[in-house]
């Protein structure tokens, strides 16, 4: 085969990779605003974003809790690093083992942009361009130790936390602000971040399929 055909079928297959990526992520969105209709009666309230200190915002943030979607559904052990670039726009790593303790460390690489005028409290996140959705953040403690995302619609929602073991209380804390933004708290779910955690009432469990 000469290499011009051979360039040939590397460009198809790089297209057809990316179609097939396209369509997951429509699906996914698809399975998201099927959900049950939030019965939060706040629910129609718009989200407001807050103040954030960007370059003490970076650096590693564990997921402790999320709504759970096909993109970490079943996931454990998962993790945000954030490195803010010359250029104002931020390195977003996500680290996971899939499916098990056991598993190997993967990880997803994203590039986001803080939108002009939120404060640092909305970025825009390429998933692959030319895809890109919203990132809100809802609250941030003084002591930027825990903080918490979400999504304009309210179908996703995260908690994260700087120490991979939240107290139960806190998370109760975390569930009762997201709660007071309109969000239908009983959809959160904890993500474990160590192996005593898997099976226990509340948590993911890696063959979640919700």
């Amino acid at each position: 085969m000469g290499t011009k055909h051979k360039d040939h079928g590397v460009r198809a297959g790089l297209r057809w990779i990316h179609g097939i990526a396209v369509a997951a992520l429509v699906l996914g969105v698809a399975a998201c605003s099927s959900q049950p209709p939030n019965p939060n009666p706040r629910a129609a309230v718009p989200l407001q974003t807050v103040q954030v200190d960007l370059p003490r915002y970076m650096g590693r943030w564990y997921v402790i809790a999320n709504i759970p979607y096909f993109g970490e559904r079943g996931n454990v052990g998962s993790y945000a690093e954030w490195k803010l670039r010359p250029d104002g726009r931020i390195d977003d790593g996500y680290i996971y083992r899939p499916g098990s303790f056991d598993a190997p460390f993967k990880r997803m690489q994203f590039l986001d942009s803080v939108v002009p005028g939120s404060g640092g409290g909305e970025w825009r996140v390429r998933l692959f361009w030319p895809i890109y959705v919203s990132q809100l953040t809802l609250y941030v403690d003084p002591e930027y130790h825990v903080t918490l995302l979400g999504y304009p619609d309210k179908s996703l929602g995260w908690v994260f936390s700087r120490d991979p073991n939240m107290s139960d209380a806190d998370y109760k804390a975390a569930l009762g602000r997201f709660e007071a933004m309109g969000y239908d708290i009983s959809r959160f779910r904890r993500v474990p971040q160590f192996p005593s955690q898997l099976g226990q009432p509340g948590f993911q469990s890696p063959g979640d399929a919700e």
